[in-house]
């Protein structure tokens, strides 16, 4: 064993013995210094003498081979941690990965359900409800007020009476910081919401429950959702209150509407949260040139 090698041992021992870290961890951290020092004997390079231009060219190599964000960040941390060590033990003067700014992950692509699936959730809704049921009532309700409005599952389960409007197509949501926004509902939404109400005694929530909140708990609704999804023959792992959220959003969208108008619709505070929706418009877009551009292989 090179005596550069038997460093990585040596820090491996002091994860173990000191820091009680589990084989696991250990077996990690060991491939993954492996691979650094490899990747530094290319460069002519020793692990006591790397030096900031070697992390980065390190870092740059992961990402130009593919390694995911999250995965070089977890390289890093061995490296710097590693380096921390020979710094410790005197063995290294500086640490050269102190101001190397670790790899950010991508935000990930909310899950979105098309319009058909979201159709076949409201239709089977609305066919359980006929029959009577409270829950299935109530189920039908909640789901075409989220759909119809896009609130939070927080906000709509805590909707209160006085946020409901008899005369007028809107409601009065409280979000995030006690902000409040209007936000509009259509028809099927409005009369869904005024039958459930009419005839009922006047608690404070749209939807109250006995327990110590006083309103239906978010966990109640979501495994009701995931039980009607199972029931209309879609994956229940792929259906949850925030995917019907960011359907809202993402039908939208893809129908035209303007992104400051589904920020507010939204309620959210900074544009660039509502950004994250506007991949749905990429392959919208890119069929309509396809379509219609006269350059387009797929016009005629």
């Amino acid at each position: 064993m090179t005596a550069e090698l038997h460093l990585v041992e040596a820090f491996l021992e002091m994860m173990s013995a000191e820091r009680g870290a589990a084989t696991n961890t250990i077996d990690a951290y060991r491939r993954d210094l492996l691979d650094y020092s490899g990747f530094l004997a290319g460069r002519s390079r020793m692990l006591s003498g790397a030096d900031r231009e070697d992390i980065s060219a390190y870092l740059a190599a992961l990402s130009a081979n593919g390694l995911s964000a999250n995965s070089s960040a977890r390289r890093l941390s061995a490296v710097r941690q590693f380096h921390r060590f020979l710094v410790a033990e005197a063995i290294k003067t500086d640490d050269p990965t102190r101001i190397i700014v670790a790899p950010k992950p991508g935000r990930g692509l909310p899950k979105v359900l098309s319009v058909d699936d979201v159709d076949r959730l409201l239709v089977l809704a609305e066919t359980e409800a006929a029959a009577g049921e409270e829950k299935d009532i109530r189920l039908h309700v909640l789901l075409e007020l989220l759909y119809a409005t896009g609130m939070r599952v927080s906000e709509l389960v805590a909707l209160e009476r006085r946020a409901v409007t008899r005369e007028a197509n809107y409601l009065t949501i409280k979000g995030k910081g006690n902000k409040e926004r209007i936000v509009p509902m259509g028809d099927k939404a409005r009369d869904a919401l005024h039958a459930w109400l009419d005839g009922r005694e006047k608690d404070r929530f749209v939807f109250p429950a006995s327990g110590a909140e006083g309103h239906l708990a978010r966990q109640v609704f979501a495994r009701d959702l995931k039980s009607l999804a199972a029931r209309a023959g879609l994956s229940a792992a792929a259906v949850s209150p925030h995917v019907l959220r960011h359907a809202f959003a993402s039908h939208l969208l893809q129908n035209g509407a303007d992104l400051r108008v589904v920020q507010m619709l939204l309620g959210h505070a900074d544009i660039s949260t509502t950004q994250i929706y506007t991949h749905v418009l990429d392959a919208h877009l890119r069929k309509l040139l396809d379509d219609h551009h006269p350059l387009s292989e797929g016009s005629s």
